[in-house]
């Protein structure tokens, strides 16, 4: 049995009080945190030929050898890509929510450098209105607060954890959505179940454990056994002054967007 096979029947144990309990989505945080730990002890180095490049989605996943094209009934439009080892993991926790009664629905996976800096750019011009009403093209002048204002939610190109193959947003774009209802089932079932598949929740809410970064979100969802390598090749290895190529790049070293962003994640997720 592999590393990664064994540290999965671990965590399968101990997650067995989810479902012996009266609600199956009810977890302890005492569990859950060793199945966080239980399952990055089992991390060994699996990424080939990872560099810079790679690390800030400079490149084409339809012409990577390692990432597979997510088939359209675990998505909501075709043409999506995931590395092929989180893809797999995914269709695994797709089959065990399905049996629950839930379905997981993809909304974005890879997106690379150019697709990254296609929708900064947009929101950067003002060509997308950002989802609070705000125009940052017209309704903020100076280019460090229209740079903060856009990283509530979005990432510069060449910082996103999109770019690696390894997240994936799942049903909605709102935290509302998965406060309420349906979506909450949803979450509460994530909460529960993801970290027996590898996935983890990078952008929980800000505060005194994770005071720089995104404002939460509840539908992206990072797959451990590879994001943590990468994020840790990132941060030996990217600088502020390595992310350009777009407008509003002049912004990346006042803000630092290496230390706040690229590493300001949930800590069970690093």
């Amino acid at each position: 049995m592999s590393n990664y096979s064994l540290a999965l029947f671990v965590i399968c144990i101990l997650f067995m009080c989810c479902r012996e309990v009266k609600n199956d989505n009810v977890i302890s945080a005492k569990n859950k945190k060793i199945a966080q730990a239980t399952i990055k002890k089992s991390i060994i180095p699996a990424m080939k030929n990872l560099d810079i490049d790679y690390c800030m989605g400079k490149f084409s996943p339809s012409e990577n050898k390692n990432f597979s094209l997510v088939d359209p009934q675990y998505a909501d439009r075709t043409g999506l890509y995931m590395h092929t080892k989180a893809y797999q993991s995914f269709i695994k926790m797709y089959n065990h929510a399905l049996k629950d009664g839930i379905k997981l629905v993809i909304k974005s996976a890879t997106r690379n450098f150019d697709y990254q800096k296609g929708i900064w750019e947009r929101k950067y011009t003002g060509t997308t209105v950002l989802s609070d009403g705000t125009n940052v093209g017209i309704d903020i002048k100076e280019p460090k607060a229209k740079a903060l204002k856009i990283l509530e939610y979005s990432s510069m190109p060449g910082t996103s954890r999109h770019h690696w193959g390894t997240d994936i947003d799942l049903n909605a774009f709102t935290n509302n959505y998965f406060e309420n209802g349906k979506g909450l089932i949803v979450y509460n079932w994530l909460e529960c179940h993801a970290i027996e598949y590898g996935f983890c929740q990078p952008y929980t809410p800000k505060g005194k454990k994770r005071p720089h970064g995104y404002n939460e979100e509840k539908w992206h969802w990072s797959y451990l056994p590879l994001s943590v390598e990468i994020l840790d090749f990132a941060k030996q290895h990217l600088n502020n002054k390595m992310i350009k190529g777009f407008k509003g790049d002049q912004t990346t070293e006042q803000i630092d967007v290496v230390n706040k962003y690229i590493l300001g994640v949930n800590k069970e997720c690093k």
